[in-house]
Parts: C-alpha cells; structure tokens; sequence
C-alpha cells in the first residue's frame, strides 16, 4: 500500500456504495474507518442483517462503525480521532452534521446518482425514471450542510434507455461512481480539478419512496405508469387492489387507445387497462405469498373479465 495516499473514512451503507469502497482500496487508500447504518431487522424472519457495506468492511478486515446518528459529541469525537484527510460517502443514509463535515482535512466527498441539481435526496435513480428523464449520471461533489447542494467536483452522464429499470439504473450508476471517485480525488489533490457551485437554475428533489405510492393511479397516463412499474420494482413495487388484495404488477407496456374509456377499466381479454391518457397491457404479476405469472396464466386463475373496473384511489 502506498502510504503517501491521503486516509480515507468511508460512509455508505447498502449495494450501491459497495464497488466505490472497492475502488478506493484496489487504488491504495488507507481507510481507517467504514461508517454504515446499524444493523436492522428484516427479510422474512425480521433477523438482524448487517448491511451490505457492513459485510464488505468485515470480509476485508476494516474497522467498522455502526452509530444510528452522527449528532452525539462522543460519536463526533471518535470521528475526529481517525483524522481523517477525507471522507467519501455513499448512499450513506444519515445526516452528517456540521461537526462530522469539517472534520477531515479535505472535507466530505459524496457519490451522488445523479446529474446534479436535478433530483437531490434519496431516491434520484427512482425519480429519474418516472418523470421519463432521458439522461442521468453521477456527481462527484463537496458536501456541505444543504441537501445534495455542495459544489461539484465532476459529473459524468449515461443515456436512460425505454427498458431501463432502478435495479439495472442502479447497478450502472453504482459502477460509474466507483470508477469516477478515484480520479476525482487525484483531480483534487493535484489541483487539476476544483469544485465548482451548482447551478441554480434546475434544482429538482426526490424525496425517500413510501409503501404508499406503489398503488397505481389509473387517471396517471399509461406511460407514466409503465415508468413507475419499472422504477419502483422491487420496493415499493407497483401494484392494484382486487377484492381486498394487493396484486402486483411486474411488467406492463403502454398502448395508444383511439376510444374513450373510464380509467381502470378492462378493455379486452389479455389484459389491457384504461388510463388517463393510453392503456396499460399488464404483463406480469403476482398475488400475494405466490410465485410471479404471467397475464394470462393469472387471469386463468383470477378471471378479471373485460369490462370489470379496477378500483381507482380518489
């Protein structure tokens, strides 16, 4: 290991942020220290699980970190005890105070999957895809205390393509930034990089997804919808009320419709959904505890005729 590269903590927490950790020890940065979220219930047994950056600082012998806030003075004092000369973040999930952002010599780095100022926050991958943005990227910033504010240091853009989904966007982006971060920092140091402020004009926010918006609007276009069904699968997921059950919809494609129909009807035997604007052909879903079908292996099992109403959120 070259020990004349400047220390690194480094602050992430799920699969995204786990190939910009990678990066940085192929290059030969010391990290001192992994910051990650605690570990937390889940899966189906509610089991404590360690994060997937968590794992990763174990299976490579790092220090690891696990505080549920950065506000108390002993975690910020442990924090300053690494001495640091950055900290790279990513994904990490928790606010970093004023006190933890000046601590490292060079400041916080965040890896941000986005083309900065545009989606801000905790779900731009997501947001990206259902607003039908052609193009995103990632952002190599300096933080400050605003949200997702901080000067950039360097972006680099990818195209969005019709098929694209979160979990195919996110594996993309998340490669990207662990191939942007190394040479992001070398910019820095040598000074052939230098953070530049964020435009103001474009600013737009992607708030944290909630169970709540996986219920399909059918008075939402069917091709908004379609986007939603890509960049929602697998959390939230997409889905519809039916007698009382929630079923999702895996995989849809939107139709043109030259006639007028009542949002949420079924237009035909395979499948076809009236919306706002357009129809939505459902192709793959899934009841409850059961295994994914096909729409007509469902509608075999669940005969939704043509005609019914699919209930629609007021």
């Amino acid at each position: 290991m070259d020990m004349g590269k400047p220390s690194i903590i480094f602050m992430g927490t799920p699969d995204f942020a786990v190939p910009t950790l990678s990066s940085l020890l192929k290059a030969g940065y010391p990290v001192k220290s992994v910051y990650a979220q605690p570990p937390r219930p889940g899966g189906r047994g509610y089991e404590i699980q360690i994060s997937p950056v968590h794992r990763f600082a174990l299976a490579h012998h790092l220090k690891i970190v696990t505080p549920s806030s950065l506000r108390t003075a002993d975690v910020q004092e442990e924090f300053r005890a690494f001495q640091a000369d950055f900290a790279v973040v990513a994904a990490y999930g928790l606010i970093l105070p004023k006190e933890i952002l000046e601590a490292p010599m060079y400041g916080c780095i965040n890896v941000h999957a986005s083309l900065l100022p545009r989606w801000r926050g905790a779900a731009p991958i997501q947001r990206a895809l259902v607003a039908g943005d052609r193009k995103t990227g990632v952002t190599i910033m300096q933080m400050e205390e605003g949200l997702d504010s901080g000067p950039v240091i360097i972006q680099e853009e990818v195209g969005i393509s019709s098929e694209a989904t979160s979990e195919s966007l996110h594996d993309q982006l998340s490669r990207l930034g662990a191939d942007m971060i190394v040479p992001a920092l070398e910019g820095l140091l040598s000074g052939a990089l230098t953070a530049q402020p964020q435009p103001v004009r474009g600013v737009t926010y992607a708030p944290k997804l909630t169970k709540d918006e996986a219920l399909l609007n059918w008075r939402h276009s069917a091709q908004h919808l379609e986007r939603q069904i890509r960049a929602f699968a697998p959390w939230p997921g997409s889905c519809f009320t039916w007698q009382g059950q929630k079923i999702k919809i895996l995989k849809a494609s939107s139709e043109p419709l030259s006639f007028s129909a009542t949002p949420g009807e079924i237009l035909d035997d395979d499948f076809l959904v009236a919306c706002g604007t357009g129809a939505l052909r459902l192709l793959e879903l899934q009841r409850p505890a059961r295994s994914p079908l096909k729409a007509r292996d469902f509608l075999n099992g669940t005969p939704l005729l043509k005609g019914t109403r699919l209930d629609v959120i007021d």
